[in-house]
C-alpha cells in the first residue's frame, strides 16, 4: 500500500466505522467490537506512515478542489504525524475504558456515544494531516460539531448550558477570529499551503504581523487560551471517556496543534522572532499558565481541578511557538504528546473512582487509595509526569522549553515555568496523599454496600470490583490507565525518536 492510500484510509477508517456501529446499535457486543477493531486498524495504519515521514516523504493527497489551487488537501508532515499519532494510539485505550465506565455506570446513549467518538477522532486526523489552512479550518469545525453531543450527553439542564457556552465559545472565536485571519492571510500572501519556513516573511511588516497574530491565537478558541478558556471547565459535565477525549485525545490537543502548525508553517519562526511579533503572547501563554494553576487549588471537584490543570497544561505549548526558538518549538511540541499520555492517565483515574465509589471531590478520598492502589498508583505517575520530574515524559518537554527560554534570554518564563511546577505539586500531589496516607472516612452506606458485593466477584451497582479486599473499577477501566501510566514511563525512556521527527520542523529549507 502506498503512503498516499494510507493517508486516505485513515481518515476513512473511522468514518466508516462510525456507520457499522450505528447499524450495530441493537447489538452491544458487536458495536464495541467495532469501536475496538477499528482503533487498533487506525493505530495500525498511521504508525506505517511513520518511517516514511522520518525520512523526510511528504506524502500528499488532493482529495477535491474548491477553486483552482485550493484544493482540500492531506499532506503528512513531521508535526502532523505526531499528532495523529497521539490520537491514533489513545484511542484504543480510551474505547476500552468507554467499554468498562459506559457499562459500568449504566449510561444512556451509548451508540451516539460511540459514533460521534469516531467522527471526532475522524476529524482529529484531517486536523493533523491538513496540507492548507482551508483544510485544517473544514476539519476543526466538524471536531467542534461531533463533539457537542459528547459533551451534552447526559441531556439534563447541566449539559445542555454546557454545551451552549462550548458551541457558542468554540465556534464564535473560529468564525469570527480564526476565518478572518485565514482570509487575511491568502490575501497578503497569495496561499494558504503549510510550507516550510512560513509563508508571510517579505509580505507584511510592522504591527498588523501581530495583529495577525493575535487573530489566530485567539481565534483558536481550543487552545483555551483565556479569556477563552470557559467552555473546557464547563464540559466536565461530560462522562470521563469524553473528557479524556477533549483533554488528551483530540480537541485540545488540536487546538495547541493547531497553534504550533500556524506559527511554524505560516508565520515562521525566523519571521517571528525577527519582529518581536509573538512577545505579547509569551506572557499572556505565561499569565494563563500560572492564573488556571491558581484555579486549580481552589477546586475540589476532581474534574474540575484536572480542567483548570489542563488549561494551565496547553499554554506551555502555546508558550513554546512564542518563544519562537528551536528549542522553544521541540519543547512545545513535544509537551503535546507528553500532557496526552499524562492527562488521560488522570482523568481514566477519576473516571474509575466515580465508577467505584461514586467519589467526584478531593475531600472525599480519604483512604481510598489503600482500597484501590491500581488507580491511585497510576495517577501518581501520571501526576509527577504532568509536574515534570525523571524518569517520566513530562521532563523533556519541561526541559526543552526552560532550554528554548534560555535561548530566547527569556529569564523570567524560566522563572514562570518554575513557579508553574511548584504549583502543580500543589494542586496534584495531595490528591494522592489523600488516598494512600489520610485516615478513611466512616462511611456505613458504602462499608454495607462492599460487604454485600464482596462475594458476588462482579461489579457493584456503582461498577466497582472486589478483588480480593481491593474496591478498585472493572478490568476494562483499570488496565487502560495502567498501561497510560506505562506509557508516562516509557516516553522518557524512548524519547530520543520523538525529538529526531520533531527536530525537523525547525530547519528551515534552503
Amino acid at each position: 500500500m502506498s503512503a498516499e492510500a494510507a493517508v486516505q484510509l485513515a481518515l476513512f477508517i473511522p468514518l466508516a466505522s462510525a456507520f457499522f456501529i450505528a447499524a450495530n446499535d441493537a447489538h452491544p457486543n458487536r458495536r464495541e467490537l467495532a469501536t475496538l477493531l477499528a482503533s487498533l486498524l487506525l493505530l495500525g495504519v498511521v504508525l506505517s506512515l511513520l518511517p516514511a515521514v522520518a525520512a523526510g516523504a511528504r506524502p500528499t493527497v488532493d482529495l477535491l478542489e474548491f477553486v483552482p489551487g485550493l484544493p482540500l488537501r492531506l499532506s503528512v508532515e513531521p508535526l502532523g504525524m505526531t499528532f495523529a499519532a497521539v490520537a491514533a494510539l489513545l484511542w484504543p485505550l480510551n474505547s476500552l475504558y468507554s467499554i468498562g465506565y459506559m457499562r459500568g455506570n449504566q449510561e444512556h446513549h451509548q451508540t451516539r456515544f460511540y459514533v460521534c467518538f469516531a467522527v471526532a477522532i475522524a476529524s482529529a486526523i484531517g486536523i493533523a494531516f491538513a496540507g492548507n489552512l482551508l483544510t485544517l479550518f473544514i476539519f476543526y469545525e466538524a471536531l467542534t460539531l461531533s463533539t457537542y453531543p459528547l459533551v451534552t450527553h447526559k441531556g439534563n439542564a447541566d449539559a445542555m448550558r454546557a454545551g451552549r457556552l462550548y458551541l457558542g465559545i468554540l465556534l464564535g472565536t473560529s468564525i469570527g477570529l480564526l476565518l478572518l485571519a485565514i482570509i487575511w492571510t491568502g490575501w497578503i500572501a497569495g496561499t494558504l499551503d503549510f510550507t516550510p519556513g512560513g509563508i508571510l516573511a517579505g509580505k507584511m511588516e510592522g504591527p498588523a504581523v501581530a495583529a495577525l497574530l493575535a487573530l489566530y491565537m485567539f481565534g483558536i478558541g481550543k487552545a483555551a487560551l483565556m479569556p477563552f478558556h470557559r467552555w473546557l471547565p464547563a464540559a466536565m459535565v461530560a462522562p470521563t471517556p469524553v473528557s479524556a477525549l477533549l483533554h488528551a485525545v483530540a480537541v485540545v490537543k488540536a487546538g495547541v496543534f493547531t497553534v504550533m502548525k500556524v506559527v511554524v508553517y505560516i508565520f515562521g519562526i525566523d519571521f517571528l522572532s525577527e519582529t518581536g511579533a509573538s512577545q505579547w503572547l509569551i506572557w499572556v501563554a505565561a499569565l494563563t499558565l500560572l492564573l488556571a494553576s491558581c484555579v486549580a487549588l481552589t477546586k475540589d471537584n476532581l474534574k474540575a481541578r484536572l480542567a483548570y490543570s489542563t488549561v494551565s497544561q496547553l499554554s506551555y505549548v502555546v508558550l513554546g511557538a512564542a518563544l519562537a526558538t528551536s528549542m522553544g518549538v521541540i519543547g512545545g511540541s513535544m509537551q503535546i504528546v507528553m500532557h496526552a499520555m499524562g492527562k488521560i492517565t488522570l482523568f481514566f483515574c477519576a473516571g474509575a473512582i466515580y465508577t467505584a465509589a461514586h467519589k467526584t471531590e478531593i475531600s472525599q478520598l480519604d483512604g481510598l487509595g489503600r482500597v484501590m492502589p491500581f488507580t491511585f498508583g497510576a495517577f501518581l505517575i501520571g501526576a509527577l509526569s504532568i509536574i515534570g520530574l525523571p524518569p517520566l515524559g513530562g521532563s523533556w518537554s519541561k526541559w526543552y522549553l526552560l532550554l528554548g527560554a534560555a535561548d530566547a534570554g527569556q529569564l523570567a518564563v524560566i522563572a514562570v515555568l518554575m513557579v508553574s511546577s511548584l504549583l502543580n505539586v500543589a494542586y496534584l500531589l495531595p490528591v494522592v496523599a489523600r488516598g494512600f496516607f489520610a485516615p478513611a472516612q466512616a462511611n456505613p452506606h458504602a462499608a454495607a454496600h462492599h460487604a454485600s458485593t464482596a462475594g458476588e466477584g462482579s461489579p457493584g451497582h456503582h461498577g466497582g470490583s472486589a478483588w480480593a479486599g481491593l474496591q478498585e473499577a472493572p478490568l476494562a477501566c483499570v488496565v487502560p490507565l495502567c498501561l497510560t501510566a506505562l506509557g508516562c514511563v516509557l516516553l522518557f525512556f524512548y524519547a530520543d525518536p520523538l525529538y529526531e521527527l520533531l527536530a525537523a520542523i525547525t530547519r528551515t529549507p534552503p
